[in-house]
């Protein structure tokens, strides 16, 4: 019997073009917003059926921040469909408050989530190793 051995992946993915913004310190709402808009969406996309649950990312963002936890990296797909932009997937790296710019190694959660049923919620945690080139 063999054994073997993979790099974890993300149960999701983002294209090469995803617009991405990183931080060494926590990003504000306003900045946030202008990378991802669809973090703040107010509802689902209308070609999602009463079937689907919309979960608001905001609130869980906001959640997530009072236990301590700060975003430091967001990104949001793009939509080729004219009005689905403001609810394409999007994803969140959080760290806790004092680890935002720790090296080599920091806890993180990573938030995923679209209101278009592009992806469905996931919440990841886990420890990360940063090594060296």
């Amino acid at each position: 019997m063999s054994t073997f051995l993979t790099t974890p992946q993300l149960a999701t993915r983002f294209g090469r073009n995803t617009f991405v913004i990183r931080s060494e310190t926590p990003l504000a709402e306003d900045q946030m917003l202008r990378a991802a808009p669809s973090i703040f969406a107010e509802g689902k996309h209308c070609s999602r059926s009463e079937r689907y649950t919309y979960i608001p990312t905001i609130e869980v963002l906001r959640g997530l921040r009072h236990e301590g936890f700060e975003p430091f990296m967001v990104c949001q797909s793009k939509s080729r469909i004219e009005g689905k932009t403001a609810f394409t997937k999007h994803l969140i790296r959080l760290r806790h408050a004092g680890q935002v710019n720790t090296r080599p190694e920091a806890n993180e959660i990573i938030l995923i989530n679209s209101h278009d049923g592009a992806s469905s919620y996931q919440m990841l945690a886990g420890q990360f190793r940063l090594c060296p080139a």
